[in-house]
């Protein structure tokens, strides 16, 4: 029986959300499933992804598969750094140091992609804003001439 770590779609109609499951990789994708690891909201904002991570490494060590999305979200949440540390036979403290680094990373990413996305606001909110006084200001003199 090969294992699977993937993703079941639970909500409703236009409303997804899924729970990260381990499974049999012949059941169906809604079907059943061994155990529940985790869920991921993507309509959150931010997207919403939570996972028990001492049973995702469980199933890992045990040679469960990632699909290709759950593996991007273990990489978005920083599981996936961990695992690959620990494969690589790294101790509990480097995987600590490593993992600390890679927040600050995170962190820092996360508040330069905030400050432009404020500039950008910004930048629209002062071109609109001369184009409403543009427009005022014409308005005026066209009244003027007539």
């Amino acid at each position: 029986m090969a294992v699977r770590l993937r993703l079941r779609r639970m909500g409703r109609k236009k409303r997804p959300y899924y729970r990260i499951v381990a499974a049999d990789s012949r059941a169906p994708r809604d079907g059943r499933f061994i155990e529940m690891i985790g869920s991921y909201d993507p309509l959150a904002k931010p997207q919403a992804v939570t996972f028990k991570e001492d049973r995702v490494l469980y199933w890992l060590k045990n040679g469960a598969e990632p699909s290709d999305t759950v593996k991007n979200l273990f990489q978005h949440g920083g599981l996936w750094l961990k695992w690959d540390l620990m494969k690589n036979g790294a101790d509990e403290q480097k995987i600590a140091e490593e993992y600390a680094k890679w927040e600050a990373m995170k962190s820092a990413r996360l508040a330069q992609a905030a400050k432009k996305t404020e500039e950008k606001t910004n930048t629209k909110g002062k071109l609109e804003v001369e184009k409403a006084s543009a427009a005022a200001s014409e308005a005026p003199e066209e009244e003027s001439k007539e």
